[in-house]
């Protein structure tokens, strides 16, 4: 079981990490929402739950709780820069379909 970064994406983490001045590294879960049932949250954080499970990449911490993993088992994060728009994208391979917003998916 993990979740990753791409090199680009532990980069943009690190960099608002530094503009923050704090933080140990981002919290990606899933919440139910949208068109197709499911959306990802990905969040600064400062400090681990005692429930989170903790994978490193990129000396990036990524933090997710037990029933996220479920979902996001496997993961890639990259960051992407298209025209004037740039953003985190969630590359998952239990994904099954996607709404056409992009917003929200489903497994």
């Amino acid at each position: 079981m993990s979740v990753t970064l791409t090199e680009r994406a532990a980069q943009q983490v690190q960099r608002h990490l530094a503009k923050r001045g704090a933080g140990i590294g981002v919290r990606l879960g899933v919440k139910t929402t949208g068109c197709s049932g499911m959306a990802y949250k990905l969040e600064f954080v400062d400090q681990a739950a005692d429930e989170d499970l903790t994978f490193e990449s990129h000396g990036v911490k990524i933090l997710v709780d037990p029933k996220s993993l479920a979902y996001v088992d496997g993961t890639e994060l990259d960051f992407v820069r298209q025209g004037l728009n740039e953003g985190f994208q969630f590359n998952n391979p239990n994904e099954r379909d996607r709404c056409g917003c992009g917003e929200s998916f489903r497994v």
